[in-house]
């Protein structure tokens, strides 16, 4: 049996999980090289794939430190895992098959309108030129904004390089830094540069956005009537979710202090917990508060078809929606003088379900078998959960059961729930007829 004859047996939702599977695969290889590590030695199965599992994912959570453990070999081999990642293995292979003048199949074609979420097979070809040069062109633009403070800093062999790595760690919404332990690790160095703050922001912010949002745009520019649906309810959210949790932030860690720097790291925080995973204050010190909400935004994520992970901004949309259409007595999810498919709030509803089933079933085992406080562990799932990779320091601690357990929620989260679900069951024919009702009360 031929590769080409297996993949047509395969759903395109079967084929998306595989290609994430075989790309942390590949990756993890790599990495156990002795290339790849700066000892020489190789790095050891569990830090390998733990690390290509973190980056194909684009999560950022780490048990070695990025910078010092890997070698130039190794963090260009991360840098890569990254950047397919967060486009999508299937975007990468349709982009060489468009780059080496071959035909585009309909079976590639539709693998790629499930993989970025897209509306309709038709144009998925012009999509994909747009989502590279669109790409191409952010991530190189944040790379020379980020390159004179890093050059200043490092010289300009390391500055340069620093910089597109972290350009690229940041529109993929990876979290992966290469800092060391520099100003206490991470971006804490930089947390009152505006330089840094604002392009990092920016990259974090254009890749959470997601593809089709910015393609409404390149069409639309900003004509807010003009935008569809998904659009505007993706920049409400995101919006909404940016600017109070800042305000939140700040009263709660910095009132009464008013300095710059405690502005930044409010604002940086709010934008990274969602998506990112970087950061420029440090997690332990923040408050329960602070911490609960940093929760709530890592396990929203953010849009549908970007790189960042989470339930999605319109999936928090929708289900608020519902919420208010029961409270309103309606029997339609009514926003925008347009009504949201039944089907469409039901997935919703499932997709929440689940993320909140593995967040509080994934957090009481490892709370359990790392005797850790239970607040610690939700922290770190729904990092993990989020593809996110904001951590308090306890990855690395946690036992290799317990790190087999985050590197499922990573791969869960990229991959999405509802393909893990239509990659786990073909889609069935209607049924003839239908079972009679059974009423319940709930509530």
């Amino acid at each position: 049996m031929n590769i080409t004859h297996l993949l047509g047996r395969l759903s395109s939702f079967q084929i998306i999980v595989l290609s994430f599977a075989l790309l942390i695969g590949c990756g993890a290889l790599l990495l156990m090289t002795p290339l790849a590590t700066q000892s020489g030695q190789g790095a050891t199965p569990m830090a390998a794939l733990f690390t290509a599992v973190s980056a194909s994912c684009v999560t950022g959570l780490t048990v070695v430190d990025t910078a010092s453990y890997w070698s130039l070999f190794g963090q260009c081999v991360i840098l890569l895992l990254i950047q397919i990642g967060g486009l999508g293995v299937v975007t990468m292979a349709v982009a060489i098959t468009v780059g080496t003048g071959r035909h585009v199949s309909l079976m590639q074609r539709s693998t790629m309108q499930d993989a970025i979420s897209a509306t309709q097979v038709g144009g998925i070809v012009r999509l994909l030129r747009f989502i590279l040069k669109f790409t191409a062109g952010v991530e190189l633009l944040g790379a020379l904004l980020l390159m004179p403070v890093f050059v200043k800093d490092y010289g300009w062999a390391q500055g340069i390089w620093m910089a597109f790595f972290h350009a690229i760690s940041a529109f993929c919404n990876a979290g992966f830094d290469i800092m060391g332990t520099r100003g206490g690790g991470s971006l804490m160095a930089y947390a009152a540069d505006p330089l840094v703050n604002l392009t990092i922001m920016g990259l974090i912010v254009a890749g959470g956005l997601g593809f089709l949002t910015w393609a409404d745009f390149s069409v639309n520019r900003f004509h807010w009537r003009k935008w569809s649906l998904q659009t505007r309810i993706v920049v409400l959210m995101t919006a909404v979710l940016i600017l109070v949790p800042a305000i939140v932030f700040y009263t709660q860690e910095s009132m009464g202090t008013g300095s710059a720097m405690h502005f930044w790291q409010s604002l940086f925080q709010s934008v990274t917990t969602r998506t990112a995973g970087f950061n420029t204050m440090d997690i332990e010190d923040l408050s329960e508060g602070s911490r609960c909400i940093m929760i709530i935004l890592m396990l929203t994520g953010g849009a549908p078809g970007s790189t960042a992970g989470g339930i999605k901004t319109t999936t928090a949309f929708t289900l608020f929606m519902a919420m208010l259409a029961v409270l309103r007595m309606r029997d339609d999810v009514e926003c925008s003088a347009r009504r949201i498919p039944t089907e469409t709030v039901r997935q919703a509803l499932a997709i929440f379900l689940m993320y909140l089933f593995l967040f509080f079933g994934t957090s009481i085992c490892i709370g359990f078998l790392d005797h850790v406080s239970m607040f610690d562990a939700m922290v770190e799932v729904s990092s993990a959960l989020g593809t996110v990779g904001l951590s308090i320091g306890l990855t690395e601690n946690l036992c290799p059961f317990s790190k087999c357990l985050l590197m499922f929620l990573m791969y869960f989260g990229r991959v999405g729930a509802l393909t893990m679900i239509y990659a786990l069951h073909r889609r069935r024919k209607a049924a003839p007829c239908r079972l009679p009702v059974g009423k319940i009360t709930v509530g």
